[in-house]
C-alpha cells in the first residue's frame, strides 16, 4: 500500500471515529430522538402533500391564469406540507426560535380552524405542532444533512408525483366556451341542461333551494319568475350519470340504484357541455333523495362519482344544473 492509499485509509477511519466520538458525546437517545422528529415530519408532511396535491386538481385548479392556480395550490392546498417543512428546518438550525414557533403556530390554529373537528385539527394540526416541537429541541439528529435532504425533498418528489401527471390530465380537458342551453343525447337521454344564470349558477345552493328555484325558473332559464313555471327541474341521478361524457363523448355512465354505484365506459371530466372548466362548482345536486336517510340528497361530481349529503349543505363548490325534457 502507496503512503497515499494508507493517508486515505486513515482519514476514512479519523472520520469514523470522530462521528462515533459526536454520537456518543451527545447520547444515542437525543440521535434517536431526533430521527425520530424527522420521521413524523417526513410523515405529516407527506400525508399533506399527497392530500394537497390531489385536491389541488380536484376541486381547485379552475381559474383561466396560470399564477392564481399556482397560488391557490400554494397558500391553500400545500401550504400546512410547507409549514411542516419550514418549522423542521427552522427548529434544526435555531432550537429555541423553533420552539417557540411550534408552540405558536399550534395556539394560532386552535383559533383559527375553532370550529374544525378534532381528528383533523387536533390530531393532524395542533398536536403534531407541539410534539414536534418538543422532540425536535430535545432530540438532534446525526448527521443533519442528511436530515435536511430527506425533509425538504421527500415532500416534493410525492407533490411532483402526483402534480405533473394530474396536470396533463387537466391541461386536456375540452372547453368550447358555450354555456347557454345545451341538448344533451346520448346513452337512453336527451335532455336540454339549462343555461348560466339562476338555473345554472356558480354558487353554493342547497338542495331545497335549486329545487325551488327550477319551478319558478322562465322557458329560456334565465328569468326566476314570479309564478312557478313548471318547466325546469333538477336531473334524476340516472340521468345525471348516462349523461356524462369524456372529450365530447359520452360515457356510458349507468347507475345502480340498490348499490348506489355509478359504472361507465370511460371516466368522465369537468368538461362542457355538461360543466364549466373555469368554475370552482365541482359537484350538481340530483332530483333523488338517499335511499339510506331522507335528510341527504345524491350529488354527482364532475369525474361521475354519486355521493349522498345532506340537503342542507351549500358549500361553494356545491351547486346544480337545471334541465328540461327536449322540445
Amino acid at each position: 500500500m502507496n503512503g497515499f492509499a494508507r493517508y486515505a485509509v486513515s482519514e476514512r477511519i479519523c472520520l469514523k471515529s470522530n462521528k462515533t466520538r459526536y454520537v456518543e458525546k451527545m447520547g444515542r437517545k437525543k440521535v434517536i430522538l431526533g430521527w425520530t422528529g424527522v420521521f413524523i415530519t417526513l410523515l405529516i408532511s407527506g400525508l399533506w402533500a399527497y392530500w394537497g396535491a390531489f385536491e389541488n386538481f380536484h376541486e381547485g385548479w379552475y381559474s383561466p391564469s396560470i399564477w392564481e392556480n399556482i397560488l391557490m395550490m400554494v397558500f391553500q392546498y400545500l401550504i400546512f406540507a410547507i409549514i411542516f417543512v419550514l418549522l423542521a428546518l427552522t427548529i434544526l438550525r435555531w432550537k429555541r426560535i423553533g420552539l417557540l414557533l411550534h408552540f405558536a403556530l399550534g395556539i394560532f390554529c386552535i383559533w383559527f380552524f375553532s370550529g374544525a373537528s378534532f381528528n383533523v385539527l387536533g390530531l393532524l394540526i395542533v398536536i403534531p405542532f407541539i410534539l414536534l416541537g418538543l422532540i425536535y429541541y430535545f432530540g438532534d439528529p446525526y448527521p443533519k444533512k442528511w436530515a435536511y435532504r430527506l425533509i425538504i425533498f421527500v415532500p416534493l418528489i410525492i407533490i411532483l408525483a402526483i402534480s405533473i401527471p394530474q396536470g396533463i390530465k387537466v391541461s386536456q380537458r375540452i372547453n368550447d366556451k358555450d354555456f347557454g342551453t345545451r341538448i344533451v343525447k346520448g346513452n337512453g337521454v336527451a335532455l336540454a341542461w339549462a343555461p348560466r344564470g339562476p338555473g345554472w349558477p356558480d354558487e353554493g345552493i342547497s338542495w331545497e333551494e335549486a329545487k325551488d328555484i327550477c319551478k319558478y325558473l322562465s322557458r329560456d332559464g334565465m328569468t326566476i319568475m314570479e309564478k312557478e313555471q313548471n318547466i325546469w327541474r333538477l336531473p334524476t341521478v340516472d340521468e345525471a350519470v348516462r349523461s356524462m361524457a369524456i372529450h365530447g363523448e359520452n360515457a356510458m355512465g349507468v347507475w345502480f340504484a340498490e348499490e348506489e354505484k355509478a359504472v361507465y365506459d370511460k371516466r368522465p371530466d369537468k368538461e362542457t357541455p355538461l360543466w364549466d372548466v373555469n368554475s370552482k362548482v365541482i359537484y350538481y345536486w340530483t332530483r333523488d333523495t338517499s335511499i339510506k336517510d331522507e335528510k341527504q340528497a345524491y350529488i354527482i361530481t364532475y369525474h361521475g362519482g354519486v355521493y349522498d349529503k345532506n340537503k342542507t349543505n351549500q358549500q361553494n363548490y356545491q351547486s346544480f344544473r337545471a334541465v328540461k325534457e327536449v322540445e
